[in-house]
């Protein structure tokens, strides 16, 4: 199979103005008022920079518990499966909330979506409405939605609170870490949906969301689940 460049709009990383910022917080008060000056130019320059950012819907995670950095505005579509390297997704697996687990055989018949989110992530929290539609309207054609946590131990504790704020019907569940180190492993971006048709192949994989990234992930699965012909 031909292997998809990926052609991914490139966003810059907020947290360029953090340490800058740090720095400049933690000046002392008995400097030079003219570096002082300097200092808060410097500063204000900085702030307008991470205000354009954020205005830009752009943003990367740098909390210390997940090192998984987060996208939004237009991704593209083109993005290819992981290299195998010999590894097969059938064993591979999680575990859920319930404390049940699943292997990614024991959906073979349904179309599959796996999403992986972190509850800090503000474009995986715009995609759960989405995800919850999906559900609800094809459910009974054979879909099922999986949500994967990758927002690390401290993160862990917020998801119940998060499945209820939000509504979230779907089962939640923690990947295996062959599970994630695979699907992730050439882009760690997230939040990351993976469209499977009934016979485990990936139909299409997405990273992040919006609108538009809505309307494609709908048509990716209409398509999943539409009859095979012969």
């Amino acid at each position: 199979m031909k292997v998809l460049r990926s052609r991914m709009n490139s966003t810059n990383d907020v947290g360029n103005c953090q340490a800058p910022i740090a720095n400049l917080l933690n000046t002392s008060n008995d400097q030079h008022p003219r570096k002082s000056a300097i200092g808060n130019w410097q500063l204000a320059i900085c702030l307008l920079g991470l205000s354009c950012l954020m205005s830009l819907s752009a943003c990367t995670n740098h909390d210390n518990s997940n090192n998984t950095p987060v996208i939004s505005g237009p991704p593209s579509t083109t993005y290819p499966m992981p290299p195998l390297k010999g590894n097969s997704l059938v064993n591979m697996g999680w575990e859920q909330t319930d404390g049940k687990r699943a292997v990614f055989s024991d959906y073979k018949g349904k179309v599959l979506i796996l999403d992986f989110y972190a509850t800090w992530c503000i474009p995986c929290r715009d995609s759960v409405p989405h995800l919850i539609g999906l559900q609800k309207n094809f459910e009974s054609q054979g879909l099922q939605v999986v949500g994967l946590h990758v927002g690390g131990p401290v993160d862990d504790l917020e998801v119940p609170a998060f499945a209820k704020e939000l509504g979230i019907q779907y089962p939640l569940a923690k990947p295996d870490k062959d599970l994630a180190g695979f699907l992730l492993s050439d882009n760690d971006a997230i939040p990351q949906t993976f469209v499977f048709d009934r016979e485990g192949k990936l139909v299409e994989r997405f990273i992040g969301f919006n609108a538009e990234q809505g309307e494609r992930i709908d048509r990716a699965v209409e398509s999943a689940l539409r009859p095979s012909t012969p």
